[in-house]
């Protein structure tokens, strides 16, 4: 199968790189921790929230030199309260000291976007017939951590990148002509079409060429009710453009199959945790 993910290995690495420089070596450790200092640490939950990130998180703490283990206490999904310990982390003591920050930052971001996206999941859980997705607004080199924290968080992902579906929006349309031309052209693809219109005229042209997705974009909820008239299940339609909290309930009560909402990734703020170590030996 063709997937554009990367490597976690090599995300993991690039992160570390980034933290320790050209010299790598973090000169505060080195200079004020003894070599063969053993410990121990937990992360813990300062806030509610829903975890993600463990993978990246074990792997950076199994690529510092000397290694330590990463021991998660529960796993990516679980709902925390503040005070929650999430894993234990044992060895080096210097080596966990290098590795903190970058696990917290991998840590703290997908969380983030688990909670959110479980907010998201808990209103619309009255609508189980309306599906929340993702979308391409990811932190470049991170969006196969952060599609897969959507999904701990209770949401779905929409297509992985350019190259796994077909997704024609206004500017294809303006490049075409019309959203007739741009759908004959993209079944050249063999693959179902989905097309984002503006307006209830475009949904019907797009109707009328058997697509298989109509994306309606940023319409006021009473078209979208109009929309749902309108296509009568002939097409799964989805709402998606400046989705809060609310917009995206009211779109599922008019009736739309989908919802993408990119604040899932692009605006999720990040879950208060920390590392905190517990103990120490030699």
């Amino acid at each position: 199968m063709v997937s554009s993910k990367p490597d976690l290995q090599q995300v993991v690495a690039a992160a570390l790189a980034e933290d320790l420089g050209e010299r790598n070596v973090d000169v505060t450790t080195s200079s004020v921790v003894e070599a063969g200092l053993m410990g121990e640490a937990v992360v813990v939950a300062r806030k509610p929230g829903v975890l993600s990130g463990g993978d990246a998180a074990a792997r950076v703490f199994e690529m510092i030199e000397p290694r330590c283990q990463y021991r998660p206490l529960v796993p990516d999904g679980t709902r925390l309260e503040a005070g929650d310990e999430v894993a234990k982390v044992t060895g080096p003591l210097g080596s966990i000291l290098i590795g903190e920050r970058t696990a917290l930052n991998f840590l703290q971001r997908m969380s983030g976007i688990a909670t959110m996206t479980r907010r998201y999941a808990d209103a619309l859980s009255p609508y189980p017939n309306t599906t929340l997705l993702d979308t391409r607004k990811t932190t470049p080199g991170l969006r196969f951590l952060e599609r897969a924290a959507v999904r701990d968080g209770g949401g779905h992902n929409h297509r992985d990148g350019l190259w796994d579906a077909i997704l024609i929006k206004d500017n294809h349309i303006e490049a075409a002509g019309s959203v007739r031309e741009a759908i004959k052209r993209a079944r050249k693809a063999a693959m179902p079409v989905e097309v984002e219109v503006e307006t209830l005229e475009q949904l019907r042209e797009a109707l009328d060429c058997n697509a298989e997705i109509v994306l309606l974009d940023n319409m006021p909820v009473e078209l979208m009710r109009k929309a749902v008239e309108i296509t009568a299940g002939r097409a799964k339609l989805e709402a998606s453009g400046g989705m809060t909290l609310e917009g995206a309930v009211a779109a599922a009560r008019a009736g739309v199959d989908r919802i993408s909402v990119g604040a899932l990734t692009h605006s999720a703020p990040a879950l208060d945790l920390s590392l905190e170590v517990t103990r120490t030996w030699r």
